[in-house]
């Protein structure tokens, strides 16, 4: 699975994608991102607001080696002192520390690395084209090493498969400097409950019954409940179980479980486009 497949499955499909082998296979590029982004920011209609990358799909997919389309579209942010969050789970941010670290020098940045298990085996059968556990806690370290505020998401969280790691994924998070945390139990819209069930059966059959029950125990007794607020904690005892891990967490690493807040007081149209502007 990719990084926030649960959003990004579906999203592929309605593209025109199948949500399975197409998602697992094929990449979008918008090779003209960086330039689109530079246009839309130098407009004079654009609100200076903070801008969130991998809100859908990772922006460090490993295609990004070769196009580093997500590193020149934070020196555009860069260069107009637009506020930016990361969330990825993938140690190619860290490439990127010297570009993050300059826009943290004005509260213009922020990531969280997102980490969904620390054993190395279920992580490879579960996001077999993300970074490993331990290359996830070292990106965490060289971020914060690079003073850019880094936090740890704890996403998605399998209910009955990997719930009982949340303490010991914050506890090496923070020791590796995260300064915030936050979490997510997993969600099943569309065809990913198919998906995943199939995967369960595939990877860990002897589990599969119980994860399903407490997938289904909370959304409502459904594989995904749509609506905010359950969408993003669960409802019901499992669910509680699994905040009262995370708060227990966030005491024992010290983590706040708000991210700092960004500023956007920095920002500016860079000369020569004011220049251009204006003849």
């Amino acid at each position: 699975m990719h990084n926030h497949d649960c959003f990004a499955r579906p999203n592929h499909e309605y593209l025109g994608f199948s949500a399975g082998l197409d998602f697992e296979t094929r990449i979008l590029v918008k090779e003209d991102a960086p330039d689109l982004l530079r246009g839309e920011l130098a407009d004079p209609a654009w609100k200076p607001q903070t801008i969130a990358m991998s809100g859908v799909t990772d922006a460090y997919q490993a295609v990004e080696r070769r196009l580093g389309l997500t590193r020149r579209c934070l020196e555009v942010l860069r260069d107009f002192r637009n506020p930016v969050v990361i969330i990825t789970k993938n140690d190619l941010v860290t490439r990127d520390v010297d570009v993050l670290g300059d826009m943290a020098g004005w509260d213009g940045s922020l990531v969280f690395v997102s980490v969904t298990t620390l054993d190395a085996a279920l992580s490879r059968a579960m996001e077999p084209r993300a970074a490993a556990p331990e290359r996830r806690i070292r990106a965490i370290e060289k971020l914060s090493a690079a003073r850019v505020p880094v936090g740890v998401l704890a996403a998605p969280i399998v209910p009955g498969l990997t719930d009982h790691e949340i303490p010991a994924i914050l506890e090496r998070a923070a020791g590796a400097g995260a300064r915030f945390a936050g979490y997510i139990p997993l969600r099943l819209p569309y065809g990913v409950a198919d998906l995943f069930e199939h995967w369960l059966e595939v990877h860990v059959p002897e589990k599969k019954d119980k994860v399903m029950a407490r997938v289904r125990a909370i959304r409502g007794g459904r594989p995904n409940d749509p609506r905010y607020r359950s969408r993003m904690r669960g409802t019901g005892p499992y669910a509680a179980q699994m905040m009262s891990l995370f708060e227990l967490g966030c005491r024992r690493g010290k983590l706040s479980r708000d991210a700092p807040v960004l500023s956007v007081e920095s920002f500016r149209r860079p000369e020569p486009l004011q220049k251009s502007l204006l003849f």
